[in-house]
């Protein structure tokens, strides 16, 4: 099996390579080659299946003819520029977020032959807008309230559309805010879920832009990496038409993360936390969604790996910190 995973520098995308590496195969298949694209460099991994990096610019209409001319069996579509980047920068959001996808879906028509890869793409919660329900189910519609929410639902209608018409084998997962995300901050205007934990973990001072009682949908870095692994063999026969949902995770207020990571790291390290806000941020945060239903999910074979905040915790500090932290 060869596997290409677009964005492959970013972190999802550096999980998702070592995941596979270290399993070596998806679902039963051996993996025989892989392909990772970013517009910055991939690291090149350590291991015994051919691998190639390619450095390209993903909204330049001659990347994904290249990409795809070598027919990867299954292509995860990890390639964005992060929220409030999008927002920041109109043009660019819909350059990369909208036009890059649109020349991927294209190029893999353009193959022909009967070609029809399977493609996962990362999509978001972004893709919808209050009013809410208390928990948004499988039937609630699109009603996004940021571009970058916008590009993704446009790019969710076109990969079902395809897939469709026998074009290629599509399926759109709507990832929650992963959290705790490794690295440095980053221009997501969800960042400060992730840095208010990670910040204060490593002994420094980390910025809250909202207030304690801002509620949201999160999921583990490694929780991602088992949605992405399961989108990519299970049989998407079984979900129809509808190719796109929503991922689990949990509902958990900025004050419960906060009361989390003070049980988990005690009173010193939560101490590290400033709070200061940002009326842009307080802003786009109003205007996404809390909570889920994914019972379609849940049935279909996809689970998160923690159940609490606490194990959420837990798990950056064993992935990411090698089981320490400072006090």
């Amino acid at each position: 099996m060869h596997i290409l995973i677009l964005g492959a520098a970013g972190m999802v995308g550096r999980k998702l390579t070592d995941r596979l590496i270290a399993d070596g195969r998806l679902g039963n298949t051996d993996i025989t080659r892989l392909t990772l694209q970013d517009v910055v460099a991939p690291a090149k991994p350590k291991t015994s299946i051919p691998t190639e990096t390619v450095t390209s610019d993903f909204s330049d209409p001659k990347t994904a003819p290249a990409l795809v001319a070598s027919k990867p069996d299954v292509i995860f579509h990890l390639a964005a520029i992060v929220s409030g980047e999008a927002e920041a920068d109109f043009d660019k959001g819909y350059r990369i977020n909208l036009d890059g996808t649109r020349y991927l879906i294209d190029a893999i028509r353009a193959v022909g032959g009967g070609y029809k890869p399977r493609l996962v793409f990362t999509s978001s919660i972004a893709v919808f807008g209050a009013p809410f329900p208390d928990k948004i189910g499988d039937e609630f519609f699109h009603t996004p309230l940021t571009s970058y929410g916008t590009q993704k639902s446009i790019c969710e209608l076109l990969i079902a559309d395809y897939t469709r018409k026998g074009l290629l084998d599509g399926i759109s997962i709507r990832l929650p805010t992963i959290c705790v995300r490794p690295g440095a901050p980053n221009k997501a205007a969800s960042g400060f879920f992730s840095n208010i934990m990670r910040e204060p973990l490593v002994g420094k001072e980390a910025i809250l832009p909202v207030s304690d009682d801002v509620r949201h949908w999160v999921a583990s870095p490694r929780s991602a990496t088992g949605f992405l692994m399961h989108a990519g063999t299970m049989d998407l026969a079984a979900m129809g038409p509808r190719r796109n949902f929503s991922m689990p995770g949990m509902s958990v207020t900025v004050g419960e993360q906060i009361a989390a990571l003070e049980r988990v790291a005690g009173k010193n390290v939560v101490a590290r936390i400033k709070r200061e806000a940002d009326p842009t941020i307080v802003g786009i945060v109003s205007g996404w969604p809390r909570d889920f239903d994914t019972a379609r999910a849940l049935k279909l074979g996809f689970t998160t790996a923690e159940k609490s905040f606490d194990d959420l915790l837990r798990i950056h500090i064993e992935d990411e910190l090698g089981g320490k932290f400072v006090d």
